[in-house]
């Protein structure tokens, strides 16, 4: 079917978002609390998606309706049973939540992986929002081994608004350890465009302070910036691409809360929601007040809550940009009888690099922050690395040399966080939420987060209460980063 000649189908394979059977995920259920004698079951498994007509076998954690990711009442506790059904063995991290240390799902750090054919158990007061789970091996998740977690609020549920799900994933017919291979080789170096940006130029690229005036880092010289390192066979919103995009259908006029999870291993996109009046909402599942706005920015692994008033019926396109690039994808937000429009899987130019200046960090304040109170401990945090050879560390140090970050439960903590290289790094805390209280040596009450970005050249300060004595790991979501060494812990000690 023509998507310029659509009336009630909402895509040419026939999904209808809103249609309890549909296999699609933007709209997901939610399960019911009565299930304390049984947990649910989450599968890792394998399955197969038609990206562009050609057949592409990809991971996912499939859960007990048959579709991609859990959605879980107030209230409810995530309680689950996670089953390996790959032939490899595998381990879930529930990123943005905080359970027990030994089910926070690093591999050894302290559980061991699942074998093939393994299962276990689960059990924790899950945090609300807009969350998300995925294996802790790199090339997994490359290999898209990851699903919405979504935590409703009670406000959520008597809201007069519809909810709607962009899972986004970068993806390639190579293989995730060939694609590895290519980018810590350099050899996905040959060809790119890695842009530009004002920062500090003539700088040690290690992650060394020797004469820093860290006050001064944004009016610094500029240098080039390196804001992709792999060009991707295609990007995806709900495991689709722009030439079959998801249509969800809406109400003429209605509010639609849209949960943007950025699953992707190496792509920062930004958020494109047209000419409906919309807003920020929330980041990394945690209420800010909010941000009008059309373009809202999602580095790797963070999350963004919008509302969006659509004007009437028609047809409304949200689509997300790959930063420094023209490459796009997306999904469209439909009435009944909408005509839809093709979308080209390009635009007609690059989209800018993702916030360098950390401008839209900088007006985001929390409904909820930390209570008030001083640091009882601060913290340097050195990030640096090269293109080549392909080195990422944290205060010099790759994950096998590495040092920990200490800190004693219950502590008030602030991690300054220091970007000495030419990439951009979001940065995720386990086991905590954190907040911004610091961009550039401007202090502000900013937003609660467990992934922050630090754009090159950039100083970053977040403030957090230490909670469980325990290895917390703390390290770069950009995939390839983290493989080539870019993790520490965050050592929580018994005072």
């Amino acid at each position: 079917m023509d998507f310029r000649q659509m009336t009630h189908h909402l895509s040419r394979r026939g999904f209808l978002a809103t249609s309890a059977a549909a296999a699609a995920f933007a709209t997901m259920p939610v399960f019911a609390r009565a299930q304390a004698a049984e947990p649910l079951l989450l599968r890792a498994t394998t399955r197969t998606l038609d990206i562009d007509g050609r057949a592409a076998t990809v991971m996912g954690l499939i859960g007990p309706d048959g579709r991609l990711g859990l959605a879980l009442d107030p209230d409810q506790r995530f309680a689950v049973r996670l089953e390996n059904q790959l032939d490899v063995e595998t381990l879930i991290h529930w990123h943005g939540q905080i359970p027990p240390n030994a089910q926070d799902g690093i591999p050894n750090l302290p559980m061991p992986p699942l074998a093939a054919g393994e299962s276990r158990d689960y059990d924790f007061a899950p945090l609300a929002g807009t969350h998300w789970m995925h294996s802790h091996i790199p090339t997994q998740e490359l290999g898209m081994l990851a699903a919405p977690l979504i935590v409703r609020r009670a406000e959520d549920l008597a809201s007069d608004r519809q909810e709607v799900v962009m899972f986004l994933h970068d993806f390639s017919f190579t293989s995730p350890e060939e694609v590895m291979e290519q980018i810590t080789s350099g050899m996905a170096m040959q060809g790119m465009d890695h842009g530009a940006m004002s920062a500090m130029g003539g700088m040690r690229m290690d992650g060394s302070m020797s004469g820093m005036d860290h006050g001064a880092m944004a009016q610094s010289e500029p240098m080039t910036a390196d804001l992709n390192d792999y060009n991707f066979d295609a990007y995806l919103a709900n495991d689709r691409t722009l030439t079959d995009p998801e249509v969800v259908q809406v109400e003429p006029g209605g509010r639609v809360l849209l949960r943007v999870i950025n699953a992707a291993a190496a792509t920062t996109f930004w958020i494109e929601t047209g000419t409906a009046p919309a807003r920020l909402v929330a980041v990394d599942g945690h209420p800010v007040q909010p941000l009008p706005g059309h373009r809202f920015g999602a580095a790797m692994a963070q999350r963004l809550d919008i509302e969006i008033d659509l004007p009437g019926g028609g047809a409304f396109p949200v689509l997300a940009l790959r930063e420094g690039a023209v490459e796009r994808t997306g999904i469209v937000l439909a009435s009944k009888g909408a005509q839809v429009e093709m979308l080209a899987a390009t635009a007609q130019r690059a989209a800018p690099a993702f916030d360098l200046k950390l401008e839209q960090e900088g007006l985001l304040r929390a409904t909820m922050p930390l209570a008030d109170r001083p640091a009882d401990r601060k913290q340097m945090v050195m990030l640096g690395g090269q293109m080549q050879p392909y080195v990422w560390t944290i205060d010099g140090r790759v994950w096998s040399e590495h040092q920990p970050v200490p800190a004693v439960s219950g502590e008030r903590v602030e991690l300054m966080f220091h970007n000495m290289s030419s990439m951009g790094h979001p940065m995720h805390l386990h086991g905590h939420v954190f907040q911004v209280v610091e961009i550039n040596g401007v202090r502000f009450a900013g937003a609660l987060r467990d992934t922050v970005y630090v754009p090159p050249m950039a100083a970053v300060t977040v403030a957090l209460d230490a909670g469980e004595a325990a290895r917390w790991m703390l390290h770069c979501h950009q995939m390839p980063h983290l493989a080539s060494g870019m993790m520490t812990e965050f050592a929580v000690t018994v005072g």
